[in-house]
C-alpha cells in the first residue's frame, strides 16, 4: 500500500472521531454535532438522546435521534436494556449519545461501556452547546418536535 494512501485514511479516521483517555485509563469515544448528524443519516450510527421528555419538548430533538430517558423507571437496568433494545440487541454497534451539554453523556457512557457495549461515542457539545463546540441547535442541523 502506497504511504500517502494510509495518511489518508488516518487523517479521515482523525475527523470523525477521537480517542479519550480520561484519568482512569479508560477509551472514550468522541464526535462533534456534525459528524454524528452525518454518521446516522448515513445509517453508521444509532443517535440516542438521553435527555428528560421535558427537555425535548423544549427543544426539540436532533433529526433521527432515537428516545431514551436517562431517568428510567427501571433503574440502570431499565435503561441499558431499551438502550440494547434500540441496536437490536448488538452491543458492538455504534451508538452516539447527546444530552444538553456533554455532561449526562460522559456518565452514561462510562455505564454502557461497563455493560458490555464497545462503540459509544459521546457528543460532547450535546444539544446546547459547550467548550466542546456551539452544539447541535446552533450549528443549524436539523430537529424534529416532540
Amino acid at each position: 500500500m502506497k504511504w500517502w494512501l494510509v495518511l489518508v485514511a488516518v487523517g479521515i479516521f482523525a475527523t470523525a472521531a477521537y480517542v479519550v483517555i480520561d484519568s482512569r485509563g479508560g477509551n472514550y469515544l468522541e464526535l462533534s454535532a456534525p459528524e454524528a448528524h452525518r454518521l446516522a443519516a448515513a445509517g453508521e450510527l444509532t443517535l440516542i438522546d438521553i435527555r428528560t421528555p421535558e427537555e425535548w419538548r423544549h427543544t426539540g430533538v436532533a433529526s433521527g435521534a432515537r428516545l431514551v430517558n436517562m431517568v428510567h423507571p427501571g433503574g440502570t437496568e431499565g435503561f441499558v436494556r431499551d438502550i440494547l433494545a434500540q441496536v437490536d440487541g448488538d452491543p458492538d454497534a455504534p451508538i452516539g449519545l447527546i444530552c444538553r451539554t456533554g455532561n449526562r453523556t460522559t456518565h452514561v457512557q462510562r455505564v454502557l461501556a461497563s455493560h458490555g457495549f464497545s462503540r459509544i461515542y459521546n457528543i460532547t457539545e450535546g444539544m446546547a452547546g459547550s467548550s466542546a463546540g456551539p452544539g447541535w441547535i446552533e450549528r443549524g442541523l436539523p430537529l424534529e418536535r416532540y
